[in-house]
């Protein structure tokens, strides 16, 4: 008799979830897929193989750490791989996994979690406009437009001429030079739609423009002058007691 009164409780329950009206958080997507997919460009018949320069570097990188403690290399030697193939395809993750003797599936969890990782290929330039609250408060929407129009492509697009990709990103750290771009390692801050346009000109030019702050500050102090240490240090022994 208990059983059918829980039961008969439970039957309710699950026609009253149903019949409301139940709002969930929509999931974000994002422009990367966690999961490999072979493509022309990325699959296990196209061969990766370190450089003899690199091979080098990654011999020196991996002799860092102590026996025992090899896959800390792992990053910098994604790292590696990616900057000589321009991207981070998964014959180069098998190699890494191969210098680190490691399980391949260590190299995918890594790979697949650091968005700093190209697993597709990537534009000479790959353009990263973050769009998180400062600078998004400082016109990045206004930003990241501008340079689609100017490169006629959409966030995780790559140019025709394979040039230019552009990615939407979170906080850069730049947070004080609101609004900002990262190309490739450079950061260009406190910019302008004509700051980018500029930028972007020079870059179809193969020309790098100066990184940094385009409103003429030198960092990140204060963009109308300092506000605090604008007297001489004082000498030794200011504020103490004479008889110390």
């Amino acid at each position: 008799m208990h059983s059918l009164k829980k039961l008969s409780f439970l039957n309710n329950l699950a026609k009253n979830i149903n019949s409301r009206c139940i709002q969930t958080t929509a999931i974000r997507g994002h422009d990367s897929l966690f999961v490999h997919r072979d493509t022309k460009e990325n699959n296990l018949d196209v061969k990766f193989e370190f450089t003899a320069e690199n091979q080098k570097r990654a011999e020196a990188l991996m002799a860092i750490y102590p026996e025992g403690h090899k896959r800390a290399a792992m990053i910098p030697l994604l790292d590696l791989a990616q900057r000589q193939h321009g991207w981070l395809p998964i014959s180069a993750m098998h190699k890494v996994a191969e210098l680190l003797n490691l399980p391949k599936m260590r190299v995918y969890e890594v790979a697949t979690f650091y968005t700093m990782f190209m697993r597709n290929p990537t534009g000479k330039y790959h353009v990263q406009v973050c769009t998180t609250t400062p600078c998004w408060l400082r016109g990045s929407d206004e930003i990241l437009n501008c340079i689609k129009s100017k490169l006629n492509i959409e966030v995780g697009q790559t140019t025709k001429d394979g040039k230019f990709t552009l990615s939407e990103v979170e906080c850069l750290g730049a947070c004080v030079n609101a609004p900002m771009i990262q190309v490739n390692d450079d950061y260009y801050e406190d910019l302008t739609e004509k700051d980018v346009n500029e930028i972007i000109e020079d870059l179809k030019a193969d020309k790098k423009p100066t990184p940094g702050p385009k409103s003429g500050r030198f960092a990140c102090e204060p963009i109308d002058g300092l506000t605090s240490l604008t007297e001489e240090p004082y000498g030794p022994g200011f504020g103490v007691k004479p008889d110390l």
